[in-house]
């Protein structure tokens, strides 16, 4: 839980001191995009070693 916090203290002060309101949404939702996109491939690849893909061709 203290590291959620401390995620979140550095996420706040990141954009804190920004003026543009575009760019504090636009990379708001770039830094949401590119946390799904990590989600998206960790469960690929949790679903493939599940289901025991063969990950090499040889």
């Amino acid at each position: 839980m203290n590291k959620l916090l401390l995620l979140k203290e550095i996420y706040i002060e990141a954009f804190k001191n920004w003026t543009s309101m575009f760019f504090k949404k636009y990379f708001k939702v770039f830094s949401w995009f590119c946390f799904a996109l990590i989600v998206i491939a960790m469960y690929a690849l949790i679903y493939r070693v599940s289901t025991g893909f063969s990950f090499s061709n040889l």
